[in-house]
């Protein structure tokens, strides 16, 4: 069921329910392809992508496994610090294994960089990339992102995983917070 409000301190919706549910769908079925054959290991970046992960598996027909990871690079504010820091590692070995990180949002790309080396440097065979939003024109890092669903404008977003000071992670779509 859609919502078709928007608190006052929303701008706009960016992604409608039905809108992220059909890029969930088109995102799954490329990865279905290209792991086939590979030793599959998901892996989330808490908190934000814990929506985006749990309806991606749900259509993945590949067998995997699911790990996550929490890393911290905001603070309570909307802009990266640009230090990250690890406050879980995985739990599962990635030895040999094709790993698959899935992140709500990529900007800056600076944690993503550092996630795909640490994951390489514990012996996985390959890291790929699946992020619901991109925000290429925020790079700091040149990260190879194989798998998006939506690139958007530098705009601070916030609901179906993401969040502002830890809030409005529970919102099923997509909105940009209105930062006046």
């Amino acid at each position: 069921m859609e919502k078709d409000y928007l608190p006052k301190n929303f701008n706009r919706m960016l992604l409608s329910e039905n809108q992220i549910e059909e890029i969930v769908k088109r995102l799954a079925e490329r990865i279905n392809h290209d792991f086939q054959d590979k030793d599959l290991l998901v892996v989330g970046i808490l908190k934000g992508s814990f929506m985006f992960l749990s309806d991606l598996v749900k259509q993945l027909e590949v067998p995997c496994c699911i790990d996550f990871m929490s890393v911290s690079s905001y603070g309570s504010g909307t802009q990266s610090s640009g230090r990250v820091n690890i406050v879980k590692d995985l739990s599962e070995s990635v030895s040999g294994k094709a790993v698959l990180v899935v992140e709500d949002i990529i900007d800056s790309g600076i944690t993503l960089d550092f996630i795909i080396k640490h994951i390489l440097n514990k012996g996985a065979e390959s890291v790929s990339l699946c992020t619901l939003l991109n925000k290429p024109q925020r790079r700091k890092k040149d990260v190879p992102v194989k798998y998006w669903g939506h690139e958007i404008a530098d705009e601070f977003v916030i609901g179906y995983g993401m969040d502002y000071a830890e809030q409005y992670r529970n919102l099923p779509f997509v909105a940009v917070l209105n930062e006046e």
